[in-house]
């Protein structure tokens, strides 16, 4: 357990999730020290769970986190029968300023100076057009609209668009992975979350039928 003497290293912290990058932790990922294939992105507008604010709320930006283990919340560097960090050295700035005793310190960054793929990506050739389409073409700040048209009454226009957009998103990223080279496990870095668990966070539950997906509003109307 942490005390006011300093962190005891219990590895607590390293259970509830990974950090997010700002841009001082730019150089560890340009250096491979941390490898983006450990890396995801929330993009704007997701919901997302506010450490500091508590709570789900949408992302007021976009944040770089590192990767959980399977089925877990640890953070994939944590070594959890050793109860260390494998990356301890070259720790992003969360962790470093992170003291579970007291938040201020973390509380002071959090939302400051977060890294971007723009920042990572702007010109790495052909990467950063793919980004941006994407970011178009599966906007989250749409998909709420569309929600909202949804509960108006609107019900075939917005499952038509939102379908639309799974679609495209599913298809890009076998698409990049078959034909580009594109390591599958760099694709939630690049493009984020799938889409269709972030349609279901905001309320909305896809079926597979065959090779087909039917979406199901799970939202009341009125």
């Amino acid at each position: 357990m942490a005390t006011l003497n300093g962190c005891q290293r219990c590895g607590t912290c390293c259970t509830k999730g990974g950090p997010a990058f700002h841009t001082g932790d730019k150089p560890l990922i340009e250096k491979g020290v941390i490898q983006s294939k450990y890396l995801y992105t929330i993009r704007k507008g997701e919901p997302v769970h506010e450490n500091v604010r508590g709570g789900v709320q949408p992302a007021a930006s976009e944040i770089i986190k590192i990767k959980s283990r399977e089925g877990s919340a640890t953070c994939v560097f944590f070594i959890a029968q050793e109860n260390r960090c494998s990356i301890y050295r070259n720790r992003p700035v969360e962790c470093r300023v992170l003291e579970c005793w007291n938040t201020r310190p973390l509380e002071e960054i959090y939302d400051r100076g977060r890294l971007t793929r723009q920042d990572l990506l702007e010109y790495v050739e052909g990467v950063w057009n793919l980004v941006c389409d994407h970011e178009k073409r599966c906007d989250i700040g749409e998909i709420r609209l569309l929600l909202k048209e949804y509960a108006i009454g609107n019900e075939i226009v917005a499952v038509d668009r939102i379908l639309e957009m799974v679609s495209y998103d599913r298809h890009l990223r076998a698409l990049v992975t078959e034909k580009v080279g594109i390591p599958q496990d760099m694709t939630d870095f690049l493009f984020g979350r799938p889409l269709v668990k972030i349609v279901e966070l905001l309320g909305v539950r896809l079926e597979k039928r065959g090779e087909k997906l039917v979406l199901k509003m799970s939202l009341s109307k009125g």
